[in-house]
């Protein structure tokens, strides 16, 4: 079916029903701008958005939002509470807010009212999961045979013996023990560092999100800097991610290199540290010094993982000489979904082998993985 005026430039198609309330609705934004018109009557404005969800799927409704969002002008929607209720909550616009609240364009009130609205609708989906996934991992115990008495697991200690059961005491003789001891060396502290260059902007959302989220797990220390030619450890707004991302400061160019030193000189205990570094690899500075960093992280014992993108929107652009150099080193990297970014924590946090991992989850283009070859 082909809508709109464009596809009738006479008038001959007469429609009715929902197609002509769909032609509408449409039209509104794309056609003759009558949304544009609408700038003083957020009554019109609101129902048109409850009309778009009505007739159309969440991800079409979405990309109507954002060119009608683009129309009229964020200033517009922050200035009617109404307005704000009625959006979806949707990443990319959380950058736009912050870039217009340090420009001065919008108000920082109104702006994070909608920030918050957007990252707790977020925050909720992925809470459960990522917990989850970290409190399985740490609590992961492993078997052994000489049991102290705290780590005797009598339920398998006595099935293993059942064979010693000697009717006349009514007892089992447990000729073999068997426990379960912790891990003591599993990896527990926890570093994200993420690229704020402009292509990294809805990485840098679901990473603060993130980071919100593992930072209130106990046994477990989470830390989150951002970078682009400087290093901010915002570490102390995770506790607060609307803070955390009004903190932030898109665009700028690119030095890889100096994070890692950074986190080279943060991290304390390298064999139960695991480090995210979420960048496209576009290193602005030197390249020499990122990869000697790099091999210098993992030969400390500190497990690496570079995501090239945490977002939903598929391949990105990223360096692939720089990411075959980090595969050489047993670094993956590779882009990966806010969807599956706890399952990836548990296998690190596991001990799994991440590429084998990465073959089976990572985004994938014509059916290839991001990684290159």
């Amino acid at each position: 079916m082909i809508l709109g005026e464009k596809a009738d430039p006479e008038g001959d198609l007469t429609l009715s029903g929902a197609d002509k309330a769909i032609d509408e609705t449409l039209d509104a934004i794309y056609g003759s701008g009558r949304l544009g018109a609408w700038s003083d009557s957020s009554p019109k404005i609101n129902r048109w958005l409850g009309d778009i969800r009505t007739y159309f799927p969440k991800p079409v409704v979405t990309m109507l939002q954002k060119d009608a969002v683009e129309k009229l002008g964020l200033q517009r929607f922050l200035a009617e509470p109404e307005l704000m209720e009625s959006l979806e909550a949707d990443v990319s616009l959380v950058n736009k807010l912050v870039l217009l609240t340090k420009l001065g364009y919008v108000s920082k009130d109104g702006a994070y009212q909608l920030i918050r609205k957007i990252v707790e609708e977020i925050r909720k989906k992925l809470k459960f999961p990522l917990e989850e996934a970290v409190r399985g991992s740490l609590s992961r115990k492993r078997r052994h045979y000489r049991p102290r008495w705290k780590e005797l697991d009598w339920h398998a200690t006595i099935r293993a013996n059942l064979r010693h059961y000697q009717p006349e005491y009514r007892t089992v003789l447990p000729e073999k023990l068997i426990g379960y001891k912790r891990n003591q060396h599993s990896l527990r502290h926890f570093f994200l560092a993420v690229d704020q260059s402009g292509s990294m902007s809805d990485s840098l959302v679901y990473a603060g999100i993130m980071g919100s989220i593992l930072v209130g797990l106990p046994s477990f220390q989470t830390r989150l800097a951002v970078f682009d030619t400087s290093v901010a450890d915002l570490s102390h707004h995770l506790s607060n991610p609307v803070e955390l991302l009004m903190g932030t400061q898109l665009g700028g160019g690119t030095d890889v290199a100096n994070a890692l030193l950074y986190v080279r000189r943060q991290i304390q205990y390298p064999n139960q540290s695991l480090l995210v570094i979420i960048s496209d690899l576009y290193e602005g500075g030197d390249r020499r010094q990122m990869l000697h960093h790099f091999r210098s992280l993992v030969l400390s014992g500190v497990r690496v993982i570079c995501l090239l993108a945490l977002s939903d929107k598929g391949v990105p652009d990223f360096d692939t000489d720089n990411a075959r150099e980090l595969a050489n080193m047993g670094i993956p990297a590779f882009a990966c979904t806010p969807q599956h970014f706890p399952d990836l924590i548990a296998a690190a946090l596991n001990g799994q082998d991440l590429f084998s991992w990465q073959h089976e989850h990572v985004v994938r283009k014509n059916g290839r993985a991001v990684l290159p070859e």
